[in-house]
């Protein structure tokens, strides 16, 4: 899909004339669309591989949030000329694919930014805020089979192989042991509804000007219904830090997301393995993935070290001790 290509799809299906600059992305084909008045727009591709009813479950998330939570920072479909939210198209590979655009959030990728304590807890209440607004949200597609559900992590045991260390693929197994044996059949009995799935530094902006404001929430390809829970898991695994204290960031979105939705005694029971399983996801995903598609390797791997430090880390402690430090800021009487 070339700039020109995307270009004439939002004149013919959006009636709107604009310049097209191509995004990076992992699945989908990604523009950033610019109209003459400064109007900005994202049209996206779907990959050919990805079922149409996925893509409407993502444009109904965001539909339903827009609904619920008008001024949470997330982008809004933008309908065809025909009314509808998205439309099937042939690429030049006789492939179909589903087309559709969005508007367009601008702001700094949390990656770019500098990292404050005071950003971190306004992450854990906008997060939190998010699963708010989608509460009794449901579509057929919710429960799609999807490898990054930290409700599932027993199933990528055959990505083992995918690690070339053997030390390293048998820290991942005593992960997987121990989240097959004590975590998986907990999971059940926890709350459950559509959550974002993927609350990584790369699918946040901040305000330039005030990084410790979030600016936009994006890309909710990985929208999934599963334990409530695992969204902030999820979520804290990408905090791990590079420092004396890993855990501490996480802590602190944590702490903050207990503030404004606060978690259960079960769910925090089983926090700590959580992170763990979307770590050694991340580990198996990213390490078969590069693999296979050694073109994207850079983009994959974005997240493969600090995922595999965190494991370390976290392996390095007893569970009492990393539980307590992952909890320190919303532990009560019930966790002590």
């Amino acid at each position: 899909m070339t700039v020109q290509q995307a270009e004439a799809l939002a004149l013919h299906h959006f009636g709107k004339a604009l310049q097209a600059h191509e995004l990076s992305g992992e699945r989908d084909r990604n523009f950033r669309m610019v109209g003459p008045d400064g109007d900005q727009y994202l049209l996206k591709i779907a990959n050919p591989a990805e079922a149409a009813e996925i893509v409407d479950l993502q444009t109904g998330v965001l539909n339903h949030i827009k609904s619920r939570a008008p001024d949470f920072p997330v982008q809004h479909p933008v309908a065809t000329l025909n009314g509808s939210y998205h439309t099937s198209i042939v690429l030049d590979d006789g492939r179909s694919s589903t087309l559709r655009m969005l508007t367009y959030l601008p702001g700094l990728p949390l990656v770019q930014s500098p990292r404050t304590r005071k950003q971190r807890q306004a992450l854990g209440r906008c997060l939190a805020q998010l699963d708010k607004a989608l509460e009794g949200f449901s579509h057929p597609a919710a429960k799609h089979d999807l490898m990054w559900n930290v409700s599932a992590a027993h199933r990528l045991k055959g990505m083992f192989e995918s690690i070339p260390d053997l030390s390293r693929r048998s820290l991942i197994q005593r992960f997987m042991d121990e989240y097959e044996a004590n975590t998986l059949p907990q999971l059940e009995a926890m709350r459950e509804q559509v959550i974002h799935n993927d609350f990584n530094l790369g699918n946040v902006m901040v305000n330039p000007d005030q990084t410790d404001e979030v600016a936009a929430v994006i890309d909710f390809g990985d929208a999934i219904c599963g334990p409530l829970v695992g969204e902030i898991a999820t979520a804290a695994a990408y905090q791990l830090a590079d420092a004396d204290d890993p855990l501490l960031y996480a802590a602190e979105m944590i702490g903050a997301y207990n503030e404004v939705l606060p978690l259960e005694p079960a769910e925090r029971a089983v926090l700590l393995d959580l992170v763990a399983a979307r770590l050694v996801i991340t580990v198996l995903i990213t390490a078969w993935r590069a693999a296979r598609y050694p073109e994207n390797r850079t983009y994959i791997m974005r997240n493969n070290g600090l995922a595999w430090a965190g494991l370390e880390h976290i392996d390095g402690l007893s569970r009492d001790e990393a539980h307590r430090q992952l909890l320190q800021f919303c532990l009560n009487g019930d966790d002590q």
